[in-house]
């Protein structure tokens, strides 16, 4: 059995070879109980002082610890077993690489918590939009400069000229921002509709043949939810090139309606149906008086019209304001014997 442990694989005798991963697995063990009094010790105690600090940071930096205390378990085994030189050069930048890549990870974690924390509730008590709008852009910048740098330290500390793959970059810049010229111009969209603001959040706009709410602005895209309910992504130089209608900013909404009566009425009572529609639209609190318009519009194929042009103030509900007036009219118009038409046709035959 002692002549099995001394055998040598690699430059390493089989028990050099079994503390090694004995090393790792202890560490994993550490680092599994170290977990755990976190979790429940630590957690405990934090979970009884005022403030919610210490409870984030506890649950965003328990996971890269314990990652961390695994990386050390295994970089002690490895550093007892003999390598080549060119091996423990590689293992020794590929630890550093993964550390950085760890830190860079708790780190976007612990900025990520205290975002949705702290930073989204104030922006969601402030009186303007603009805070909404640039909040979700600052989050992924933010994550996103962590991770580049994160990743140049790492190639960097792992033995990486990265000066020379950065002038690399700007050689290959032109060829990248030709093959990259929609998301370019994508960008410059959405700085476009962040210093435009032809709408915020929450609004609803009509933009290539969609209607719906806006609901996320990024610097690539924007996503709006239809009124089917459907989420979808535009790009931002969409809005840069296309004619964009915010309903939402509309002052009022103008309702033209055209409303036919029969030809058996009298001038009488096409008097009383106008004065009816007048009264209907002074006794309406959601419309503009002043916009109101009714008038004998003409004569139609079927019946003589009305025309009944009236506007809906900005607060009040649109769809109900149409159809108390629209119930109104029906009422009224019934209760005067003002008949409404519908497509007839009279034949005449002349006898032979």
């Amino acid at each position: 059995m002692g002549d099995f442990f001394d055998k040598t694989f690699y430059g390493n005798t089989v028990l050099e070879w079994a503390i090694a991963l004995a090393i790792i697995l202890g560490g994993a063990i550490v680092a599994k109980i170290f977990y755990f009094i976190l979790k429940n010790v630590v957690g405990a105690l934090t979970k009884k002082t005022k403030t919610r600090l210490d409870d984030i940071i506890l649950d965003m930096v328990e996971e890269p610890v314990v990652l961390a205390i695994i990386l050390g378990g295994v970089w002690y085994a490895l550093k007892r077993l003999e390598f080549p030189e060119e091996a423990d050069v590689w293992i020794g930048h590929a630890f550093q690489f993964v550390v950085t890549l760890n830190i860079a990870w708790m780190i976007t974690r612990l900025f990520d918590a205290l975002f949705k924390e702290y930073l989204v509730p104030l922006a969601e008590k402030s009186d303007t939009d603009l805070d909404d709008q640039l909040l979700p852009i600052v989050r992924k910048g933010t994550k996103l400069v962590v991770w580049s740098l994160a990743v140049i330290v790492a190639l960097d500390n792992a033995g990486y000229n990265v000066g020379a793959a950065l002038a690399g970059l700007g050689i290959g810049g032109i060829a990248l921002a030709m093959a990259s010229k929609d998301t370019v111009a994508n960008m410059f969209g959405g700085l476009t509709v962040l210093t435009d603001g032809p709408f915020k959040l929450n609004d609803r706009v009509r933009i290539a043949g969609f209607d719906g709410t806006i609901k996320e602005i990024g610097l690539r895209s924007t996503r709006l939810v239809t009124l089917e309910g459907r989420v979808v992504t535009i790009p931002n130089a969409k809005f840069a090139d296309s004619a964009v209608e915010n309903v939402t900013m509309e002052p009022g909404r103008k309702v033209v309606s055209t409303i036919g009566l029969t030809y058996d009425m009298k001038p009488e009572q096409m008097r009383k149906a106008m004065e009816i529609l007048k009264e209907i639209a002074g006794a309406n609190e959601g419309l503009d008086q002043e916009k109101t318009l009714v008038a004998f519009s003409g004569f139609g194929d079927f019946s003589m019209n009305l025309l009944f042009i009236y506007w809906i103030e900005k607060d009040a509900d649109i769809l109900d304001t149409q159809t108390a007036i629209n119930l109104t009219i029906l009422d009224r118009f019934v209760e005067n014997g003002l008949d409404m038409a519908f497509p007839t046709q009279t034949v005449y035959t002349k006898a032979a």
